[in-house]
């Protein structure tokens, strides 16, 4: 992705047809992505979710049961710039352990923004496991910045004990992780910027509760093949959940999504 951003998709399309959406093509050329990716000022005070995921055209979250494959150094970019403009990275244990998580890294120019803007100086991660089931010796806990692991009252009290010597541990149900108890345990820590990388179970609790505000998907120019992941896993939802698209960016061939409830 070039320094100065990603070219806006659709403004062409926009010309043809005044009733294509202006957010949409609201660039006409090169955009400033912290702008284009800047969270809603409600967002300071109520909890606000946003996805990040990668997909190739075919729908693939996954190569090899992990989505580095797909995701050149545009998608790497936007992936950056969106833990930084966060209070806090959400994600579910199984992510952590077949991506192998390690803390976020801020360079000091963007510690410096951040904490301008009111934000601590790095953003933690926040782990959604009923079980506990995390080494404590991960790379994720040799971090500036101690975890937060959200669990349940069901998983081990020997696991709990272990994780709590190097994360915060806090519990959000009895035998099974609640989504909206996960985000109000950590509003209530001042942890609203919410991002959440996956994976598919978790994207799909979130949006299938009503919890999820954004979605940012990016989609790489590849067929990975039947059989692949999805960005969503799990049980059937009772209806689908409708997004608004509102803005389209696009570099080197992959298409940069960014959807609203």
């Amino acid at each position: 992705m070039a320094s100065t951003g990603p070219v806006a998709a659709g403004a062409s399309a926009a010309a043809d047809d005044p009733s294509a959406g202006d957010e949409v093509a609201a660039k006409a050329a090169e955009v400033d992505l912290d702008e284009a990716y800047a969270y809603p000022p409600a967002a300071g005070r109520t909890s606000y979710v946003r996805a990040n995921f990668v997909s190739s055209v075919d729908g693939a979250a996954e190569v090899g049961g992990r989505s580095g494959p797909l995701g050149g150094k545009a998608d790497r970019q936007v992936f950056q710039l969106l833990r930084w403009l966060s209070d806090v990275v959400l994600v579910g244990a199984g992510t952590v352990r077949h991506e192998n998580y390690g803390p976020v890294i801020v360079p000091p120019e963007r510690r410096d923004r951040r904490q301008a803007a009111g934000l601590a100086a790095v953003p933690p991660i926040a782990v959604v496991t009923a079980t506990a089931g995390l080494d404590p010796g991960a790379r994720l806990f040799d971090a500036e910045v101690r975890p937060v692991v959200l669990t349940c009252d069901g998983a081990p009290p020997a696991r709990r004990q272990a994780l709590a010597a190097v994360a915060e541990v806090v519990l959000c149900g009895d035998s099974t992780v609640d989504p909206a108890s996960a985000l109000a345990a950590l509003a209530e820590r001042g942890m609203t910027r919410v991002l959440t990388e996956g994976g598919p179970l978790l994207h799909a609790q979130l949006a299938g509760a009503g919890l999820l505000d954004e979605l940012c998907l990016t989609v790489a120019p590849m067929l990975a093949g039947p059989g692949r992941m999805g960005i969503v896993e799990g049980p059937p939802w009772p209806e689908p959940v409708t997004m608004r698209l509102v803005q389209v960016l696009t570099e080197d061939g992959n298409l940069f999504l960014r959807y609203q409830r």
